[in-house]
């Protein structure tokens, strides 16, 4: 797991502690009906979120303005009234926002956030590079090739540092948006699992509206402890009256086209944002675009991309950063193969067969964390299995050497698939690895993972590795083969970080 007085913290450091402001939990949305003509309680965003939109902006503008005072400083261009300084902030200033960088729907939102970013410094460059061609200042390359992207290399973290903040708010109930659910019992009861296991997207479901005006049935009238308001037909009324920031439309059959636009109309003047979940619910990110054709709004869902240039730059990236990795990390890699080779004189590397892109098969290196004869010993601990699916996993599994131990926990011993992916057999981001016994087993839907190639790490190790159930690792790739992005791949990566650094979830 999307922000005044300029921050006096420097660059390398993190930003000092940020007051945001709790929104406190509003009473049971029941308590008081109304009716349709009645007042209406207008959400207007809370003071957490223009403190933290002013805190993002106020660190950009402190961050452009500090590198550019450095390079020009270094460049001898410290005069008042030199240009070039002058436009890059300039197009720095103007690309942000005009990007949507800044924009409330975009920060926290992860990739999303990330990619504005990058696209209002794109932007940046190009706008100082067409200043120069069009002054005639020629020496203006220093300053797209090289402060621009100096300013973009401290933003990026510099965000990320804001994030953090924020997130750990929302992991103590604090700066969430009060959501409006409106749908089918099960749709809203989805709906409310996904808010409260992926708290840090700052969605609380308060309240909700169903067909019957209950539960999953007459007796009930709540939904995974969230109270259920009223009916659908009476959603806009709630909403009125409710002051929430988000109505989320989830499946259900009373939902047709006119009544959607009915209930926007309706919604109009309360400053709450209504959300449509569409059909497709794992398909997300940048498949999806909503385009007007013959005067109705339609949702384009185009096809993964499995080639193309983007790919060409995975490979690119993947093939560089496995030699970059391989010749930093040579020393510990010694180290790690006298620990094992001392530890019980056995082999260094453990091979095995693993199954890759299109179904083909290929030997994956580790290094080995186990007895030399673990795969006989497989066999008298199948009753003890406590993996997911077809996975065999033991949190205290007996096979497991005291080194081995050691390199579980902080997945040292995946660092020889360096040279997997150094080959082209392996990726740095993927779907895991499956063995051939476990993809006989597969249903049809779980082979979808084969169409890309297996990764060093992915969005299962980031969000929780081996304490997933099986539906949820399959659904977690699944939704990597679909919604994949090289903006996706430097996230996962730098949460991997995080994620071997904390060993949680790995034995």
């Amino acid at each position: 797991m999307e922000e005044s007085v300029r921050p006096s913290y420097t660059v390398s450091q993190p930003p000092p502690h940020i007051d945001l402001q709790a929104i406190p939990r509003p009473a049971k949305r029941d308590d008081h009906p109304g009716d349709s003509g009645g007042p209406s309680a207008k959400a207007w965003p809370a003071a957490w979120e223009a403190r933290y939109r002013a805190w993002v902006i106020g660190s950009d503008v402190f961050i452009t303005l500090l590198v550019i005072a450095i390079s020009a400083f270094v460049i001898d261009r410290v005069a008042p009234h030199d240009m070039h300084a002058f436009g890059t902030i300039l197009a720095v200033f103007v690309s942000l926002p005009a990007s949507r960088a800044w924009s409330p729907r975009v920060l926290g939102e992860g990739a999303e956030e990330y990619r504005t970013l990058g696209r209002g410094f794109l932007t940046a460059a190009v706008l100082v590079a067409l200043g120069g061609l069009l002054f005639g200042a020629l020496e203006v390359q220093v300053w797209v090739f090289v402060v621009v992207p100096a300013i973009a290399l401290v933003a990026f973290p510099q965000r990320y540092l804001l994030r953090q903040v924020l997130h750990r708010k929302r992991a103590k109930g604090l700066c969430l948006l009060p959501v409006m659910a409106a749908g089918s019992p099960e749709t809203v009861a989805d709906l409310i699992a996904r808010t409260r296991s992926e708290v840090h997207v700052g969605w609380r479901v308060e309240a909700a509206c169903t067909f019957s005006g209950h539960g999953a049935d007459r007796d009930s009238g709540e939904i995974d402890g969230v109270p259920v308001v009223g009916r659908l037909e009476e959603l806009s009324r709630h909403v009125r009256r409710g002051g929430y920031r988000v109505v989320a439309i989830t499946a259900d059959q009373y939902w047709t086209p006119k009544r959607l636009q009915r209930l926007a109309w309706d919604m109009e003047g309360t400053g709450a944002e209504m959300v449509v979940a569409p059909v497709l619910m794992e398909v997300a990110g940048p498949r999806l675009n909503v385009t007007g054709v013959l005067g109705m709004p339609l949702l384009r869902v185009t096809a993964p991309m499995f080639t193309g240039g983007r790919r060409v730059v995975k490979e690119i990236v993947d093939r560089a950063g496995s030699a970059l990795l391989l010749t930093l990390l040579s020393p510990l890699l010694l180290v790690i193969a006298v620990a094992i080779k001392l530890n019980d004189r056995g082999p260094v590397i453990y091979r095995q067969r693993r199954v890759g892109r299109d179904g083909a098969t290929f030997t994956m290196l580790k290094f080995r964390t186990m007895v030399t004869n673990a795969d006989a010993i497989k066999q008298s601990l199948a009753a003890d299995n406590e993996g997911a699916g077809p996975l065999f996993k033991m949190k205290r599994d007996p096979r497991i050497t005291r080194v081995g131990g050691f390199l579980r926990r902080y997945s040292l011993d995946e660092v020889p698939q360096l040279f997997n992916v150094l080959s082209g057999k392996m990726s740095l981001v993927g779907p895991r690895p499956p063995l051939p016994e476990e993809t006989e087993q597969y249903p049809p839907d779980a082979r979808r993972r084969l169409l890309v190639k297996p990764g060093l790490t992915g969005l299962w190790q980031v969000s929780g590795r081996s304490d997933l159930t099986w539906a949820e690792s399959i659904r977690l790739d699944l939704r990597y083969v679909e919604d994949w992005s090289l903006a996706l791949d430097l996230v996962i990566l730098w949460k991997t970080l995080r994620a071997v650094m904390g060993g949680h979830g790995a034995y």
